[in-house]
């Protein structure tokens, strides 16, 4: 029993997904139909990608590159902008909780003699850059790789609808950041300089470009899952116990959620008519109960405007803490982190993110109407 609630406490996406499934089963008994329910591309890619990522992160390459760039800091505004910055650019191509799981540690060990509200600043910050800058490329983010497989969108559609917003949502941040203040800080190196592993580096990289590769339909997913299995064995198989299963199982339930509801006309009447016109404006809003990928995918049912729900669920991941669950990673680094204030992070938190949130629907509402 007490294993059974640690679970549920760890993985209450997952949980809730499964129940979800398991219900409309009920409704909807299991029969050919289920078969297209699911989407094979978007697990094959998530599991590679994961893949490739943690072959980078394996070797330092992301410690290796912020100590680069945190040579040229000298004051804490300058740190943060850095952080800032690098969670990003970065979260575009390693998926905003990977950048947050890499770069929050880092930031509390560069920070830890910087005062408390620089710091809890400095990570409310990179959580937003994450999660805005993820919303930029189809790999940013599980939602994206959904949304971009389900409604066959090209490269060229998705920079279209997603730049504007992003470029907007980097310039708030750099505003932002002005509000920490010009103190001098000090670096201290965290990755090993000698015996860099130059040969899986290059590896790990021509696995991440197969996988892009695939993502944007050059390439079979086959080819990039065969890819991915076969580096893991060769270079390091423990990688392949670093992929995020409960997020691939999740998915796979809401596949089977969405499909089901999808089959039972009065509820597909239901939110098709709420969603219509209103697809901005209802995704963001249910991301914020139930986070963004999961609204993603539940009302990817409902509608064929495709660029404005994964509009929606984007800038729907600022707001509450689970609005993107990849907020809750920075919280917990944070929370366990010496003289941790989880009250004033919350509070910090809730205004940057709400406010942001309430900018960005209201400018993207008017870009819209243009």
């Amino acid at each position: 029993m007490d294993l059974m609630i640690k679970f549920i406490k760890s993985q209450p996406v997952l949980v809730t997904a499964f129940l979800a499934a398991v219900v409309t089963m009920f409704i909807i008994p299991p029969d050919s139909g289920y078969a297209g329910y699911v989407n094979r591309a978007v697990l094959i890619e998530l599991f590679s990608l994961m893949t490739a990522v943690a072959g980078l992160r394996s070797i330092g390459i992301f410690e290796r590159v912020t100590d680069v760039l945190l040579e040229k800091a000298g004051t804490i505004r300058r740190l943060g902008q850095i952080f800032v910055l690098i969670c990003f650019f970065t979260s575009m191509l390693v998926t905003n909780d990977v950048a947050l799981l890499t770069f929050i540690p880092l930031t509390l060990i560069a920070m830890k003699s910087s005062d408390k509200k620089s710091l809890i600043m400095t990570i409310v910050l990179e959580t937003a850059a994450a999660n805005l800058g993820s919303m930029l490329t189809p790999v940013g983010n599980p939602q994206n790789l959904f949304i971009y497989s389900k409604y066959h969108m090209t490269a060229l559609m998705f920079v279209k609808t997603m730049a504007p917003a992003g470029i907007i949502s980097l310039v708030i941040l750099l505003l932002l950041t002005l509000l920490l203040p010009k103190d001098k800080c000090t670096h201290t190196e965290n990755a090993d300089k000698e015996n860099f592993p130059a040969v899986q580096l290059w590896v790990y990289l021509v696995l991440f470009a197969v996988c892009l590769l695939s993502v944007f339909r050059v390439l079979p997913d086959y080819i990039c899952f065969i890819a991915a299995v076969v580096c893991a064995l060769i270079l390091n198989r423990k990688l392949l116990l670093k992929v995020d299963y409960s997020l691939l199982a999740t998915f796979l339930c809401f596949f089977i959620f969405v499909g089901n509801i999808a089959r039972i006309d009065a509820v597909n009447d239901f939110f098709s008519n709420i969603m219509e016109g209103r697809e901005l404006l209802v995704s963001a809003a249910l991301s914020q109960v139930i986070s963004n990928v999961p609204a993603a995918m539940m009302l990817s049912g409902f509608t064929d405007n495709g660029t404005q729900l994964m509009l929606g669920v984007n800038i729907g991941g600022l707001g509450t803490l689970i609005a993107s669950l990849a907020s809750l990673i920075s919280f917990q680094f944070y929370r366990k982190s010496e003289g941790a204030d989880s009250i004033r992070y919350i509070a910090v938190f809730s205004i940057i993110n709400f406010g942001m949130l309430i900018i960005l629907l209201a400018l993207q509402k008017i870009i819209t109407l243009l």
